[in-house]
């Protein structure tokens, strides 16, 4: 394989900067929460909503970015996602109460939607064959660090700083990217004939947000209220109508033809428990670890690591073998450890002891998530046919952060509306739950790549 170009190291560079910012923020604001409550107020609440709030735009547009790039080009879209994504951060940063938070918050999630698809492409567009595998091994790798030092990161600048510089980590990155991007001088790329399904982006939008709404703010107005019930049916509506578009629009966001798939419907759905699970578990591992157990941030971010340590000696082997031996069984196995490992958390008590009560419930975890992980996306990724790879790869990941955003917003709805040992024991159950089932779905739906072509 020949070595890369300037200008092709110069991209991936590019494209792993722009992604990092938005993996960091995502492992940054868990253990920055306990802070944030005590400077701004709001409890539970507030916190479930710093947390959704950019998961919502997220979650809702980071489908309509691919279709954005393809209107405006790769650069101009990546571009504007690192300066939204920068002044926001500034923003909240600066935020004088708790709905301010909230609403850049959201506006950030808009920026981060921008970043990772128009990263891929970018990579897509400037490698081929080989060389474009490795390009999206290396960028997988570097991004994959953010988890490793964003809590720890995060838990330093808490303890020793401020909870606002947490989000000023970003402002260094973004600020080299936009000149690496300069230095690149690479003409954009435009597809004509491209457009954009605006209809389906307000209708996801509204569809997730009205559901968020009504789940978490249950806990402050009850289900009774016009505000609950009324947001709620508004939301389940707006997704009902979602999905006619996405079934009748010319170029969708969602292309329903994908789900038609086995292994593509089957993994999306496992996706759904697996990473609702995650999402929920790992925020409140984070509040209890401090506000319950009395942890700093700092510890409560190095509580992780051991995890992260595990996923990252391990997935490149575990990937090895789950192409030799095919997904499913990993895709059982992986989330079925990570059920066993949840309900270990059922033995912390009042005299905590993270050494005895935590550290095997995270080792196990760390152990069940390197299993499931490669797997996962080989399983989705490699049902569907190469040329449409990417819009695959843009739905799953998009899963993914939905049903972080529900699983989150499932928080005060399980805990009744305290996060007490009671809940945290509460939250341990049902996620161990949400595991086992992502772990029958594998089974169940999950097919080798063998018994596809049997069956084909």
């Amino acid at each position: 394989m020949p070595p890369p170009s300037r200008a092709q190291r110069l991209v991936l560079l590019i494209a792993i900067l722009a992604s990092f910012v938005s993996f960091l923020d995502g492992t940054v604001v868990n253990v920055a929460l306990p802070a944030i409550q005590r400077e701004l107020g709001g409890g539970l609440i507030t916190q479930q909503w710093v947390v959704d709030a950019y998961l919502i735009t997220l979650g809702a547009l980071i489908l309509v970015a691919g279709s954005l790039s393809d209107v405006f080009g790769r650069i101009v879209i990546l571009r504007v996602g690192l300066i939204g994504f920068g002044l926001t951060s500034i923003a909240i940063a600066a935020a004088p109460d708790p709905l301010f938070l909230v609403i850049a918050r959201g506006l950030q999630g808009i920026a981060g939607a921008l970043l990772v698809p128009s990263s891929l492409a970018l990579i897509t567009s400037n490698f081929r064959g080989p060389a474009q595998a490795r390009a999206i091994g290396i960028w997988t790798a570097s991004t994959t660090a953010a988890m490793l030092v964003g809590p720890v990161m995060g838990g330093l600048f808490v303890d020793y700083l401020s909870w606002r510089f947490v989000f000023l980590i970003n402002v260094v990155p973004i600020a080299v990217t936009l000149w690496l991007l300069v230095v690149l001088r690479q003409r954009d790329v435009r597809q004509p004939g491209a457009t954009i399904d605006w209809a389906g982006a307000v209708l996801c939008t509204v569809g997730l947000g009205g559901t968020v709404f009504a789940l978490i703010e249950q806990q402050n107005l009850g289900w009774s209220n016009p505000a609950i019930w009324g947001t709620l049916t508004l939301g389940i509506l707006a997704l009902i109508g979602f999905v006619v578009r996405q079934a009748t629009a010319t170029q969708p966001m969602l292309p329903l033809s994908l789900f038609k798939v086995r292994n593509f419907w089957s993994g999306n759905i496992a996706t759904i428990f697996i990473y609702g699970a995650l999402s929920l578990n790992g925020l409140v591992v984070a509040l209890y670890l401090q506000q319950g157990a009395g942890l700093s941030a700092t510890l409560a971010g190095l509580a992780s690591l051991p995890t992260t340590l595990i996923m990252m000696a391990l997935s490149s082997p575990i990937g090895t073998l789950s192409g030799k031996w095919g997904p499913r069984l990993f895709m059982t196995v992986g989330p079925a450890i990570m059920a066993v490992g949840y309900l270990l958390l059922l033995t912390v008590t009042p005299e905590f002891n993270y050494w005895t009560q935590v550290l095997p419930s995270v080792v196990l975890t760390g152990f069940g998530l390197v299993i499931t992980v490669a797997p996962l996306t080989s399983a989705i990724l490699g049902s569907i046919e190469p040329a449409r790879s990417g819009i695959a790869s843009a739905v799953n990941n998009a899963v993914a952060r939905v049903a972080g955003l529900i699983g989150v917003a499932l928080l005060g709805v399980v805990v009744g509306g305290v996060l007490d040992l009671e809940g945290f024991h509460r939250i341990a159950i049902f996620t161990a739950a949400l595991m086992a089932a992502g772990a029958l779905v594998s089974l169940l739906g999950i097919r080798n790549s063998a018994v596809l072509e049997s069956e084909g």
